[in-house]
């Protein structure tokens, strides 16, 4: 992968003022940035699901078992 000189020379900047070790370091930094950043996005996007479909109801002992049931399943 190439980076235009002034995206290169931004990066090594950082790495010459001691933020990172070297240039792998500052790009697995920005992945794991990314990762946590679209976790949080996606669990916004859940939330929202939740809160728009409709008013909470309790949990009955069928809700209990069936999702009981679903987390024992093996993964298909």
């Amino acid at each position: 992968m190439e980076l235009p000189e002034s995206m290169l020379g931004y990066v090594q900047e950082r790495v010459a003022r001691g933020e990172y070790t070297n240039e792998g370091e500052y790009l697995r930094d920005l992945i794991r940035r990314d990762r946590e950043s679209r976790a949080a996005l996606r669990l916004r996007e859940l939330i929202q699901e939740g809160l728009d479909s409709g008013p909470a109801r309790s949990m009955t002992e069928a809700d209990w078992a069936d999702l009981r049931a679903r987390c024992i399943q093996p993964a298909a």
